[in-house]
Order: structure tokens, then C-alpha cells, then sequence
């Protein structure tokens, strides 16, 4: 008599003497592939994850979701089909999905805090722990007015706004939506979703109640600053921005805004969280662009005369702290936009500040503010074209202001000014300034026998880097940019952050060390010169070699530099969509149920995902197996297969696995197997040569230690051990196989077909008869030989973990076959590895295909047998 296994409720309906064990089987097995499958599929998600939380690629939000998603998915797919398996023993295991489930959701579903405060905020009101309401830019400019520096007036529109603006217009979710499609490597992609999110914003009205509040707070600065009517510069301040990442120019300023326009000018700032480059910016910066909210500072109009930007230090080398002032006539864009070479004013940190160094740059245009509520550009007066646009009593005033805000704040400033027709300053705007962190050796000779091209410029961010000449003179040209590229341009623009994420220089013919694009290079750690005369000139597509530190361009690769030439791509590991990640993988990743022996390893004590994994693929097997013999008995399900092997080999075919003449047998043999992954690996294993190895020879060292290593174990381990079934389960397509040689046992899965990405081997290898020492021995040759033959792999103590995916059908084919030889090679050869020297001849031999080797002595390394 055999127990009846568990029924499904519609084969329960079934009278017992209609019981069909192999229907039953294949009904189980269903049940059991679907378990192997959500199996390999959280593997592979968990091992994306852990290749993500490296920190060198830019995620979204909508990764980390769809990842908790899927991990949620497959976890409980797992657990039905191990309960149904189990006749519900496991059903406990819900419990602990549940609560997992519950932990996964509280990282990502969980709303962005609601700020605070009203629609609006005078700048006199905020300080810097108001950050999160009034954004990075807001903060500052109140923090600015404690300080005691000469700020505009101004106010600032809250967070709160823009909340209230995308709920009242209903675009949030399309905003979603949308992002999804988001690809910081596509530039098309990008401006795509920047197009469609956009209309929505630009589509939408401003609420009337926070219409009003703005235009209430325009007309109550207008009358504190005594006039009627007073245009504004707008400029956002979204969260996150001048903060521990600037957002460089990634966001609108419009300026001189009339009355009349102030609310569609609001809009268009808030659309602009979703331009290209912004998005892009976000994306390689780990930035949520779902939960961006924007606030905008409106400043009173200063109409200036000259203005320009101010770092408190150099930013691009460390070793100079002295002050830095560049300066442009007009309006402040073209001097951070790269658009003209500014003047240059160097003073120290004295009290008063001195006046050290000054450049005065020849300035053919300047932007001004036109009658019509905007901007022009205009031709500087010649006589004003080579001028310097400040006085020295001006550059110490400035220089006396960056300094104090430095102190006040505590780090290193980078800000804007901008200077009246009555020759009062202003301090538009200050956020830490990020600079780089080694010293410029701009004196340094050029490389000998190194054709140098260009010379000259400034260095935005100091370092090495090579790549084939990429031009880009219009959008076109970005889109198609190449992986490694040197970007060449002819004005620095905040713009083609889209592309710097790829690029291994940058080159500009014009543009300011001080401006938006030298921030953004900064940050990305691309090294960058600007203002190199006849940069255009560059031959596209020809190698060069940019050294930034010292402002030469040479022909080639420059052998001599390439030790200095560090990866472009920043580091994302600390940004908030990796540490969002990286809460989610606190709930998936780790493993705390290894022991399959121990009393903790039962259901109730899961704490991730990967425990309920580990648990269900344990016992999916153990029922499985306990099933097949049972089936075996009652109709022949699982076949022996007769084969010079040096185990007991049992299959279970799924459909496709065997001949279709097999049907009935009891016995089988190696040409009745038609599936490709399990054919191929018995070829491996009844290879001619690896079959005439013979017995391993007998090494008096290895087998005392086998002796003495058993004597130490308990009775029934050896009883474990020896004897047990191996169990191939197999399709057309499909392999599971389970073995256990002599003391060492291997777990092996495998899909071997037509689609390239669906093909896989998983391998696993563990034990040995000898000490700690030789089983270790044995584990590190194998692990050398698999790297050897294209797998990942991973080793700790005696235990080798192997990947190989998505190959062509062929090459998994071959390398089932090597893993078939592999097994019988390593049989009891842990007994073998008397010395460090037998691992590399082990690896040696079994690579040039010499299967037949034993040790010349206990104490010396193995040799080949004559």
C-alpha cells in the first residue's frame, strides 16, 4: 500500500479507484514548475538589485516599485504552489508574506510629506530649516537676509502650491505615467516625456485660490518697496535644488515679468521640473521625478548694469581658497550660460580684501530687459566692450559679501550678483559650491613626443580623459552622442547634461568656470576645459586626449596620462532613489534560513523574501521527491537510467524529456533522452576520456584524512551521504538535476532553447570526503575552471555558486556538456589536493582536456598519470 498524496479540490471530486498517479504527477509538477520558475525569476531580480544598490546606474522611483512588485508577485506564487505541494503543512508561510508584504509597502507606497504652510512666504519670514517647503534656492535667500547682505525684495511660493496646482488640475497620475518611459540614455525618449508631461502643466489653470495668494503677495512687495509696479525675476526653487546637488541651470528663470504675466510664468516654471535636461539630471542623479515639487522665488527686477556669479573659493582648484569674481554687462544668463567670456577679478581672504589678479574680457553682446516685460540681447557700447565691468572698491564689497555668507553658512559659497545703474550690489542667489577636491598642476610640461593640438583655456574640472571628437552644433548632433565621446561645443550650456553621463571630456570654445555647465561637470566628474580658441576646429570622430588640469588637447591616446583617466559616471549610491532601494532590498535580499537541519528553519520565522524563497525551493523538492517515488510505484513515473555512472540516476519527465517509445519503461537509456540541457550534460559526463579516469587513485595523505574527517562525524551522516537517489527532472527544454557523488553533492538548473535571454544554468557544488582543506582546495579549482568557461562565479568555504545567462543555445549546450565532465572530474578529488601547486594543475588539465591525473606523492602536487 502507498498513502495517497495530496489532492486538489477538483481531483479530490475523483473517485479513488479512478486515480491517475502520473496525471496526478504532471498536475504536482505544473504546480512545482511554477514554483522553479518564480524562483529563477526573484534571483535574477535580486541579483539586479544588488548590481543596482553598486550605486553606477541612474534609476526611477518606477524601478524600485516595479521591483517590489514583481518581488511580491513571485514570493507569493511561490507560496501557494508550495502550499498546494505540501497539502497545506506550509500554510503558515502567508503569515510571513504578509508581513513582509506590509514592510515592502510602507518603502514604497509612502506619500512625500505635506508641507506645512501656506501658498506663500516673504523671504524676511524663512530660514533654512524650511528647506523642504520653500526649496533650496527660497531657504538660501532668507538665510541671506539674517546674514545682513544687500538681497531684492521678494517672496516665495510654496510647495504647498504646487501640490495644490497638480491636484486641482487632476495631472499627477499622468505625470506618472508618463515618466515611465523616461530613458536617461535616449535623448529622444527624454524629450518625448518632457513634450507630453509639460502640455499638461501648461494646459492647466492655476487654482484660484492660489492665484489670488500670489498676486496678494506681489502688490504688498510693490508697496513695501514704494512703487506701483515691480517685475520680477522668477526663478524656481524646487526641492533638492542648491543643496548637496546644485540642479545647475536645469529649471527656469524668467526675468523682468510684468504684472499681467506672473501667473502664466508660474506655470511654465513648474512645467519646467520636466524639460529634458532636467529629467535627465534627476535620473543620473537618483532623484524621484514623481515626487519633485517645485516652490518659486519672485525677486524684484534689478535692472543691472553689470552682474555675473561669485565663489568664495576656487572651485576647481583646491589649493587656492582666495576669492573668485567673474563679471558680465547686463543681465546675469549670459555670464552662467557660458554665452561671453566674463571678466575675472581674483582676491584674497584678508580683511578688507585685496585685489590680486583682474581679467578683463573683450564683451561684444550683453542681455538686457526690454520694455515688453522681457529680454533682448544687445551690442555692448564700444567704449564700454573692453572695459572692466567693475571697479575694484566693487570686486572687495563682493568679495567681502562671499566671504561673510561663507561664514554664515559654514562651507564654501558659489553665488550670483548683480550690480544697478546706482552701483549698489545685489546677491541674487547663494548654494554651497561644489568644487573639486584635488590641486591643478597647470605648470606642468607638456608629455614629450605628444603632439599637442590645443592649449589654453581654463579648467572647469581638473583630470584626464579620452575619447573619439564628437561636435555637436545642433539637437540632432546630441542624440546621436556616442558612449566615451569627448564632447566638443562652442558655448558651455547647462543643457547637455543629457549626454555627460557618457562623455569622457569636455572641450568648449567659450564659457565660464564659474557657470552652470562648469557646476554640472564638477558633479559628474568629467573633466572639462572651456574658452579653447579653435575648439571647433577638431576633426570629428579622430582620438584625442584632454588633460584638463593642464589645458592641453593632445593627438591619440596619451599612454603616459591614461593612469590618470578616471569613469565619468558619477556615483549614485547615496541619492534617494538608491536609498530607497536600498530599504526595499532590506526586505528582499538577505538570507537568514541556510540551515535546512535547523529547528529555526520552519515557517513563521521568514524575515525576507529570500528566506521564503529558500524555504519553498527546499521543500518543493522534498515533496517532490517524496512524490516521484510514490508515483514511480504506482505507474512508473520516475525511470532509472542505466549508464557507466557513478550514481543513482532517477528521471522524471515533464514532457518532451524522453523518447515517446519510453512510455511504460521502468529502465532507460542515455539515447532515449531527447531533452537538449539533460543530453547534453550526460554527454559531458559519459565522455570517452573522462570514462577511462578510472578509479581515483588511492593518496595515503588524502585518504587519512578522509578517515579522520569521518570519524569525527556522527554515524548517520555517512549513512546520509552514501546511497541517496540523484533525480534528473526534465522537458524538452528543462533541467533539474540533483546528485550526490561519493560525499559531495551538486544542484544544477537549466533552460536551454531558442530565445537567447530565457536560456540559463544555475550551479551549485558543495562537500567533499577529505578535511576543510582539501574540500577548499577542490572548490577553488572548480570555481577557476567555470570562470574559465564564461560563468559568474561565487565561492565561501566549500561551497561554489555559477551563473551563465543569456547565451545562444549552442553555448549552453557546450556548457552543460563541460559541467557534465566537470562532475565526474572532481569525484572524491578533494583527496587529491595535497598541495597549493594541485589547483592549478587541476585547472590546467582539465582545460586541455587531460581528465587523467593522480598526485606523484602525498606531500607534492598532482601530475599527469603515464
Amino acid at each position: 500500500m502507498f498513502r495517497l498524496p495530496f489532492l486538489s479540490r477538483r481531483s479530490r471530486r475523483r473517485r479513488v479507484d479512478q486515480y491517475d498517479p502520473a496525471l496526478h504527477f504532471r498536475e504536482r509538477y505544473a504546480r512545482f514548475k511554477s514554483l522553479l520558475e518564480s524562483n529563477s525569476e526573484l534571483l535574477t531580480l535580486i541579483a539586479d538589485i544588488e548590481e543596482k544598490l553598486h550605486g553606477g546606474t541612474a534609476l526611477t522611483m518606477s524601478y524600485v516599485r516595479e521591483q517590489s512588485s514583481r518581488a511580491m508577485f513571485h514570493a507569493a506564487r511561490m507560496v501557494d504552489a508550495i502550499i498546494d505541494l505540501s497539502g497545506g503543512r506550509h500554510a503558515r508561510l502567508r503569515e510571513d508574506l504578509e508581513r513582509i508584504r506590509a514592510q515592502v509597502r510602507e518603502v514604497v507606497e509612502r506619500p512625500p510629506d505635506l508641507p506645512a504652510c501656506g501658498f506663500v512666504m516673504p523671504h524676511s519670514d524663512i530660514a533654512m530649516d524650511m528647506a523642504p517647503f520653500v526649496g533650496g534656492k527660497n531657504a538660501h535667500l532668507g538665510e541671506m537676509c539674517r546674514a545682513g547682505v544687500s538681497v531684492p525684495p521678494g517672496f516665495a511660493v510654496t510647495t504647498a502650491g504646487y501640490i495644490h496646482f497638480v491636484e486641482h488640475g487632476r495631472i499627477l497620475d499622468e505625470i506618472r505615467k508618463a515618466l515611465r518611459g523616461a530613458d536617461a540614455s535616449d535623448a529622444a525618449s527624454l524629450a518625448r516625456v518632457s513634450e507630453e508631461v509639460q502640455r499638461l502643466f501648461l494646459s492647466a489653470q492655476v487654482p484660484p485660490d492660489l492665484a489670488q495668494a500670489i498676486m496678494a503677495a506681489h502688490d504688498d512687495m510693490c508697496r513695501a518697496a514704494g512703487v506701483g509696479a515691480l517685475p520680477l525675476a522668477m526663478r524656481s526653487s524646487a526641492i533638492g535644488e542648491d543643496g548637496e546637488l546644485s540642479f545647475a541651470g536645469q529649471y527656469l528663470t524668467m526675468l523682468n515679468v510684468p504684472r499681467e504675466r506672473v501667473l502664466r510664468t508660474y506655470a511654465m516654471i513648474l512645467a519646467s521640473l520636466f524639460t529634458p535636461r532636467a529629467i535627465a539630471y534627476r535620473l543620473h542623479m537618483g532623484i524621484p521625478s514623481e515626487n519633485a515639487a517645485m516652490s518659486v522665488a519672485c525677486l524684484g527686477m534689478v535692472e543691472a548694469v553689470a552682474s555675473g556669479v561669485m565663489y568664495s573659493r576656487s572651485p576647481v582648484n583646491s589649493a587656492d581658497d582666495r576669492v573668485l569674481v567673474n563679471a558680465v554687462w547686463g543681465l546675469g544668463p549670459y555670464a552662467v550660460d557660458g554665452v561671453v567670456t566674463p571678466d575675472a577679478y581674483v582676491l584674497s581672504r584678508d580683511e578688507p580684501p585685496q585685489l590680486q589678479e583682474r581679467r578683463v574680457a573683450v564683451q561684444a553682446v550683453r542681455l538686457e530687459g526690454s520694455g515688453e516685460g522681457a529680454v533682448r540681447e544687445v551690442p555692448v557700447p564700444e567704449a564700454l566692450a573692453a572695459e572692466p565691468c567693475l571697479s575694484e572698491a566693487q570686486a572687495v564689497e563682493l568679495a567681502a559679501c562671499g566671504l561673510r555668507l561663507e561664514r554664515h553658512f559654514g562651507v564654501a559659497q558659489d553665488m550670483e550678483w548683480a550690480c544697478d545703474a546706482a552701483g549698489k550690489l545685489y546677491i541674487l542667489q547663494s548654494r554651497p559650491l561644489h568644487a573639486c577636491a584635488e590641486p591643478v598642476q597647470a605648470d606642468a610640461m607638456a608629455v614629450p613626443g605628444a603632439e599637442v593640438l590645443l592649449e589654453g583655456g581654463d579648467t572647469a574640472c581638473p583630470g584626464v580623459g579620452s575619447g573619439a571628437v564628437h561636435i555637436i552644433r545642433c539637437d540632432a548632433d546630441i542624440e546621436n552622442f556616442s558612449e566615451g565621446a569627448v564632447l566638443v561645443i562652442e558655448h558651455s550650456s547647462p543643457g547637455y547634461v543629457v549626454v555627460l553621463p557618457r562623455t569622457a571630456a569636455v572641450i568648449a570654445a567659450a564659457g565660464s568656470v564659474t557657470g552652470h555647465m562648469a557646476s554640472l561637470v564638477r558633479e559628474f566628474g568629467v573633466p572639462a576645459v572651456f574658452g579653447v580658441a579653435d575648439a571647433m576646429s577638431l576633426e570629428e570622430g579622430r582620438i584625442v586626449t584632454v588633460d584638463a588640469s593642464r589645458r592641453r588637447i593632445y593627438a591619440g591616446e596619451v599612454q603616459e596620462l591614461s593612469r590618470e583617466c578616471a569613469p565619468s559616471r558619477p556615483t549614485f549610491s547615496a541619492t534617494p532613489v538608491h536609498r530607497a532601494l536600498d530599504a526595499l532590498a532590506r526586505h528582499i535580499i538577505p538570507l537568514g534560513l541556510t540551515d535546512p537541519k535547523s529547528p529555526d528553519f520552519a515557517p513563521g520565522n521568514c524575515r525576507t523574501v529570500h528566506d521564503i524563497m529558500r524555504m519553498c525551493h527546499e521543500f518543493s523538492y522534498r515533496e517532490m521527491f517524496s512524490i516521484s517515488d510514490v508515483a514511480a510505484q504506482a505507474g512508473g513515473v520516475a525511470v532509472g537510467l542505466d549508464a557507466p555512472l557513478p550514481l543513482d540516476l532517477h528521471i522524471i519527465d515533464l514532457g518532451g524529456g524522453l523518447e515517446p517509445s519510453c512510455h511504460g519503461k521502468r529502465r532507460v537509456v542515455p539515447h532515449d533522452v531527447t531533452s537538449k540541457p539533460f543530453a547534453a550534460l550526460l554527454a559531458g559526463m559519459l565522455h570517452d576520456k573522462v570514462q577511462r579516469r578510472g578509479p581515483v587513485p588511492v593518496s595515503l595523505g588524502g585518504f587519512f584524512s578522509v578517515m579522520g574527517q569521518r570519524m569525527m562525524e556522527p554515524p548517520e551522516v555517512g549513512r546520509e551521504r552514501f546511497g541517496d537517489r540523484s533525480y534528473a527532472i526534465v522537458s524538452d527544454r528543462y533541467l533539474n538535476f540533483s546528485s550526490r557523488v561519493g560525499y559531495h553533492y551538486s544542484v544544477l538548473d537549466a533552460w536551454c532553447g531558442d530565445v537567447l535571454n530565457e536560456n540559463y544554468i544555475n550551479f551549485e557544488f558543495k562537500g567533499g570526503a577529505a578535511d576543510d582543506i582539501r574540500r577548499i582546495r577542490r572548490v577553488r579549482a572548480i570555481a577557476r575552471i567555470l570562470e574559465e568557461l564564461g560563468f559568474r562565479v561565487r565561492t565561501r568555504s566549500d561551497r561554489v555558486v555559477a551563473r551563465y545567462r543569456k547565451y545562444s543555445h549552442d553555448d549552453t549546450r557546450e556548457r552543460l556538456d563541460q559541467l557534465g565532465r566537470l562532475l565526474i572530474f572532481t569525484r572524491q578529488m578533494d583527496m587529491l589536493m595535497s598541495g597549493e601547486q594541485s589547483v592549478t594543475y587541476a585547472v590546467e588539465s582539465f582545460l586541455a582536456g587531460r581528465y587523467d591525473w593522480e598526485p606523484s606523492s602525498d606531500e607534492s602536487p598532482a601530475s599527469p598519470r603515464q
